[in-house]
């Protein structure tokens, strides 16, 4: 069989050079967005070689068919189309993990970030910053219109609460627009989170821990810009992505021994606390349900809410839907039915050794917790 080679002459942009850079673009629902972010990025890096790696979570808008169609004219373009995985945190560090330029950039598809600065932040990195931060918050830079002043203040709240963890001075440690180099990266990747949307945050934590035991400074620039208004499309901030960041602070702050998703869970079974009393008091006390049978319409009710919560919460990356979110929540009953029996044998247990009344039901509720966590991550919402 003979194979016909196109005796058409590659355009010069189709010439694959080694890129210095990789643009990092994760992206949801972004399909009015990546192809000018693309021709906008072409036109900031000039002679730079670089590719633009779009990580895209199955968007239902068709967003991998259009960087699928880009990538067919520019050779410099790749689309990583995930199926069953979501997750900004998870989107970056497979995109970065995807490309062996030494320098890479994160960048929002929504056209937010100001890409004219990336020269400059590369600049930075070739000049010797481990880390170069695009800031909204210091010299010339802006939140512009980006933001809503509500969440302006949110977002200088979470740069405070980010120097607990990070131990240094930046001034927009929670914008996602950076550039690092490789060799970095790959010290610490392994250690990084896949949960949640302020990988920066993980990023330079984890960096500088890892850089502090070997005797070594983590040296981080800073690049001002302004922040400009979405392009096209919807926002992906909300209560969520805010409620995982404080996980996040929180798991930095035990030095990762809690992962972010066991905090949440936990912070979602004391909600269900709650919601188990409340729904107890309303069964015996108003509708005359005998105690048993409240506390049977009790426990399913707790139950329940909490699979709801954590499916759009703990678990927003690996969320069920369709026929999964019912075989999810009929495992999430299993599991949890044990971790109850669990909950009682250990504490009786203990309390027979010590007749600390509050010490045994304390360990027997953090029995269940850390039981019911375990298992559901693997059957549940693997």
């Amino acid at each position: 069989m003979t194979i016909e080679l196109d005796p058409k002459t590659l355009a010069p942009q189709q010439i694959w050079n080694s890129p210095q850079l990789a643009v990092i673009v994760p992206t949801f629902n972004e399909r009015a967005n990546v192809v000018s972010l693309f021709d906008k990025v072409t036109t900031a890096l000039g002679d730079i070689p670089f590719e633009f790696i779009v990580v895209d979570d199955n968007s239902p808008d068709g967003t991998a068919a259009v960087v699928k169609e880009l990538a067919r004219r520019h050779a410099n373009v790749r689309c990583i189309h995930r199926i069953g995985r979501r997750g900004l945190s998870s989107a970056v560090v497979e995109g970065i993990s995807a490309s062996a330029a030494p320098y890479f950039a994160v960048i929002d598809a929504d056209h937010q970030h100001d890409e004219a600065i990336l020269p400059i932040m590369l600049d930075k990195a070739l000049a010797g910053d481990h880390i170069v931060v695009g800031t909204r918050y210091a010299g010339s830079g802006s939140a512009g219109e980006g933001l809503s002043k509500t969440r302006e203040a949110g977002s200088r709240l979470a740069t405070r609460l980010s120097g607990l963890v990070t131990g240094k001075s930046l001034s927009d440690p929670m914008s996602g627009f950076f550039l690092m180099r490789r060799d970095v990266f790959d010290e610490i990747a392994p250690s990084l989170s896949n949960e949640g949307f302020k990988i920066l945050l993980d990023i330079i934590v984890s960096a500088g821990r890892a850089r502090a035991r070997r005797g070594k400074e983590l040296r981080i620039g800073e690049v001002p810009y302004t922040f400009r208004p979405r392009n096209a499309g919807e926002s992906k901030m909300s209560s969520i992505v805010v409620v995982q960041f404080l996980g996040l602070v929180l798991s930095k702050m035990t030095g990762g021994l809690l992962p972010t998703s066991f905090l949440l869970f936990g912070l979602v079974g004391a909600t269900g606390v709650i919601v188990h009393m409340s729904t107890l008091w309303l069964s015996h006390e108003k509708f005359g349900f005998n105690f048993f049978y409240a506390q049977v319409t009790a426990t399913i009710v707790a139950m329940t809410f909490n699979f709801i919560l954590n499916n759009e919460l703990t678990y927003a990356n690996k969320k069920l839907r369709g026929w999964r979110y019912f075989t999810g929540l009929l495992t999430f009953y299993a599991v949890c039915s044990i971790g109850a029996l669990a909950n009682v044998s250990v504490a009786s247990w203990i309390y027979t050794f010590d007749r600390s009344f509050y010490l045994a039901g304390l360990l027997g509720v953090l029995m269940s917790v850390v039981f019911n966590y375990s298992v559901t991550k693997v059957f549940t919402w693997r």
